[in-house]
């Protein structure tokens, strides 16, 4: 019984992504013109080679603000049921906090969060 709900969700699926590649691809504005190829930045036409290589800084510093924002983004459910959870709730919390703040500590003293 499981699997015909398997196979009938995974041909659904199929079917409709299928159904709104076609939609799309009939109903789409078709024009084809030279500039449409053309790479801008804010309208103006690029000057050199448009793949310029970028520091790593702004990657790194992008990664961090990811990984605290969703631990952050965790502790609101906690938030939510505190009172129910009692003692026991408020340890693992902080224990999450310590390694929240030792993660912010090795990336500091690394050096990740200096923009140089």
């Amino acid at each position: 019984m499981n699997e015909s709900f398997l196979l009938v969700g995974i041909v659904t699926a199929v079917v409709l992504v299928v159904a709104a590649l076609t939609i799309a691809y009939l109903v789409a504005p078709k024009s084809f013109n030279s500039q449409k190829g053309e790479p801008y930045e804010c309208g103006i036409p690029t000057r050199g080679n448009s793949w310029l290589p970028f520091k790593v800084g702004y990657y790194l510093f992008a990664i961090l603000f990811l990984m605290f924002d969703v631990e952050a983004v965790f502790l609101f459910p906690w938030a939510v049921v505190t009172r129910t959870l009692g003692m026991q709730g408020v340890a693992m919390v902080s224990f999450f906090i310590v390694i929240l703040a030792l993660g912010l500590a090795y990336a500091w003293k690394k050096g990740a969060l200096e923009w140089k």
